[in-house]
């Protein structure tokens, strides 16, 4: 679906550590590209504190896919977006007792000119479902798409 720069995959990687047991440990994440290193712990996981999460990245990950993919559909169908902004609100509940990734809901928002909403919306869901990390994750993925012609 998605045609790639010289159909060249990459493997890409990042680097977590923890230090002591769950509740009072502490841990450092780091991207394979040194643009993201940040701490995270049991309070910037399940409560409100300093330090990024699992879910969080996961999240910046869906995010920034979509974004691309979006883009890259609606070039494909003759469009030319001029923005595509997206935030990624991944949820984390207790089920049988254990924490458990449910679900991802995307908002959208797309700047693209000369386009009608419902083939916005047409393309939107197309691409929720195309996109690499939304194909990756098993969970109920839900879209806000908005079209802005401004």
């Amino acid at each position: 679906k998605f045609q790639l720069i010289n159909s060249i995959m990459l493997n890409r990687n990042a680097n977590a550590e923890w230090f002591g047991d769950l509740k009072n440990g502490n841990g450092k994440v780091h991207l394979g590209s040194g643009f993201i290193k940040s701490s995270y712990s049991f309070v910037s996981r399940f409560e409100n504190g300093e330090g990024t999460n699992p879910e969080e990245l996961i999240a910046a990950a869906h995010a920034s896919c979509y974004s691309m993919a979006l883009s890259n559909e609606l070039v494909k169908a003759g469009y030319n977006p001029k923005k595509v902004e997206t935030n990624a609100i991944i949820s984390l509940e207790m089920l049988s007792g254990v924490p458990t990734i449910t679900k991802m809901k995307l908002e959208a928002v797309a700047n693209v000119p000369n386009l009608e909403e419902n083939e916005f919306q047409r393309i939107a869901e197309t691409t929720k479902n195309a996109c690499p990390v939304s194909r990756a994750l098993n969970m109920h993925i839900l879209l806000d798409a908005k079209l802005n012609q401004e």
